[in-house]
């Protein structure tokens, strides 16, 4: 699998988030999550030791795919801890892997697992300690569509890659009827928009394209649209609004982002599948982690050709990256406990209602926790 180098254009400019830490802290003075009588060395929620009380700063960086969801973590947590202030610059994937991979950040964001050049740098990063690499944000990838008074239709695999790949291009065309037998198809003209940007959404996006419909996807797994003509648009919010100002128009887009606009309920084995966070969430219970990673790595291969019932298969998988080891006690306090809210059922419920993500199960909270409860300073 490939790596895209950027992540989704932003929900937020960097500057409302880095200042949102700095809001939270000023504002939520007057009632403190924190026993202010607190002694040192008290229980902290993570079940680790701290030897003074939750405050100071902590900076990340990285995918813009979590920004929205980022914008509600750092003002549910900075409402517990007054103290503190958390700063998350969504200068894209690459970016924020490569700053945390410089020593740079504190914590990082990618839309796709560390490659094979980044992990060994990561890990030394991270020296004495471990690299911690986290799914922690799920959100499906709707294919969006533009026909007046249809507001769903279901396409098989084929029938996605055959529209794409501008093979299929009329919306009464036999592959699109056969699955639609009651919906009066329009003799119209299809015209694809995708991504005029690298993205994440674009390679996850065509990553399900490839695995679950190689013979009609023949291109390269890449950030990067790989098929010319078609129309062509900049972020989310440039596709969503071209897939809305036209007619038969049909695009991909985070599914939050998604709106009034028609959506497609795709094959996976017998049935058809609409997106959904539980059905988000089913796939990426149904992947494999990958083999022959650190220990507090759970990179996961996606499941995208998956038969298996209630799954949704278009789906972006965002990671943290954090390291078990840090050069000093504040740093190693802060971050710990920011991504067990991040993880908590909390932090995973806010970062639904803001962003419109998939929560991760009883069980990946359990297994990432247990990485989580390993940070601490260097000694």
């Amino acid at each position: 699998m490939k790596r895209s180098i950027t992540g989704r254009a932003a929900f937020l400019p960097a500057a409302v988030i880095l200042a949102l830490g700095l809001t939270a802290c000023g504002a939520a003075n007057e009632e403190p999550a924190a026993d202010t009588d607190t002694e040192a060395g008290a229980e902290t929620d993570a079940g680790a030791e701290t030897d003074q009380e939750l405050s100071g700063t902590i900076a990340g960086a990285g995918a813009s795919s979590q920004a929205a969801a980022m914008e509600a973590w750092i003002a549910g947590f900075t409402s517990e801890y007054p103290d503190v202030t958390v700063n998350y610059d969504p200068i894209g994937s690459g970016g924020g892997r490569e700053q945390f991979v410089a020593g740079g950040t504190d914590f990082g964001g990618s839309d796709a697992y560390l490659d094979e050049e980044e992990l060994p740098q990561a890990q030394e990063r991270c020296a004495p300690g471990e690299l911690i690499e986290t799914p922690t944000y799920i959100s499906p990838i709707a294919v969006i569509f533009n026909l007046e008074g249809i507001d769903s239709l279901n396409m098989r695999p084929e029938t996605i890659a055959g529209i794409f790949n501008q093979e299929i291009t009329n919306w009464n065309d036999p592959a699109i009827a056969e699955d639609n037998p009651d919906v009066d198809l329009p003799d119209l003209p299809i015209t694809p928009v995708n991504r005029s940007d690298e993205s994440g959404t674009t390679e996850n996006f065509v990553e399900y394209l490839a695995a679950a419909a190689p013979d009609a996807w023949p291109h390269e797994v890449s950030g990067n649209w790989p098929v010319s003509g078609g129309e062509a648009a900049q972020g989310t919010s440039g596709v969503v609004g071209a897939v809305q100002g036209g007619e038969g128009t049909i695009g991909y887009a985070d599914a939050s982002q998604a709106g009034d606009l028609g959506t497609v309920a795709v094959g996976v084995g017998e049935e058809f599948v609409e997106y959904s966070p539980e059905a988000a969430a089913a796939v990426v219970e149904a992947s494999e982690r990958v083999e022959g990673r650190p220990q507090y790595s759970f990179a996961i291969d996606l499941a995208r050709d998956t038969t298996e019932s209630g799954t949704y298969p278009i789906v972006l998988v965002s990671y943290h990256l954090a390291c078990t080891s840090y050069e000093d006690e504040t740093t190693a306090n802060l971050v710990r406990e920011f991504l067990t809210y991040v993880i908590s059922e909390e932090g995973q419920q806010t970062s639904a209602d803001a962003a419109g993500s998939a929560p991760i199960s009883d069980s990946q909270r359990e297994t990432y926790q247990a990485a989580f409860d390993e940070i601490s300073a260097a000694s």
